[in-house]
């Protein structure tokens, strides 16, 4: 479980860095919530903490699901276009950071000459990227999907290893006045206790 948490808080890590390169407030707002449950989940592993890994499943499944969107967002399945700023929550009109910095990819920007347009205002022309940034942002969210789901199953397995666990767990001689290797019985023979010393 510790070599998959460590690829999983690599892999959120990385796209939180590029994330933050390029505004892309939903996807750094995911990401610290991965980094953070991942943590949890981990911690829950060692200390024996079935609540714990459960927070973390369930926080996977919510994980993949927004891995699938941004996936559909991209390839826009639906609808969707990677051309909206969705993904800095209409704040800013930042896009991907992979966009203009891809591999390959040769950046132009290109001052206005036109009179009464601002001075810091330019256009910025991306050719010959090798791989296209939705591709990219595709191929991050299908790592993630895909740690995800063997995060998924292995937490399920330790949890029903605690579970198991659990219910086999036996107190010295258990909790009831009987052990399972001896049967009870059904009248319990009193006898006196005999006074050590004379009492005056």
């Amino acid at each position: 479980m510790f070599c998959l948490c460590v690829f999983l808080q690599l892999a959120a890590l990385e796209r939180q860095i590029f994330d933050f390169l390029g505004f892309q407030w939903a996807p750094i707002l995911g990401n610290f919530l991965q980094i953070i449950v991942v943590i949890l989940g981990l911690f829950g592993t060692i200390q024996f903490r079935p609540r714990y890994i459960v927070v973390y499943t369930v926080w996977t499944a919510l994980w993949v699901t927004w891995n699938v969107f941004i996936i559909c967002f991209y390839l826009e399945v639906g609808g969707l276009s990677k051309e909206t700023d969705l993904m800095t929550f209409n704040i800013s009109m930042h896009r991907s950071w992979w966009r203009e910095h891809g591999p390959g990819c040769i950046r132009r920007v290109v001052r206005p000459s036109a009179p009464g347009i601002l001075e810091d205002y330019s256009y910025v022309s991306v050719t010959g990227c090798i791989i296209d940034f939705q591709y990219l942002e595709v191929i991050h969210s299908a790592i993630q999907i895909l740690l995800s789901l063997i995060g998924f199953v292995y937490a399920c397995y330790v949890i029903s290893i605690f579970m198991e666990e659990e219910d086999s767990f036996d107190f010295i001689g258990g909790l009831d006045t009987y052990s399972y290797r001896q049967p009870p019985q059904e009248h319990v023979e009193l006898k006196p206790v005999k006074p050590v010393g004379k009492v005056l």
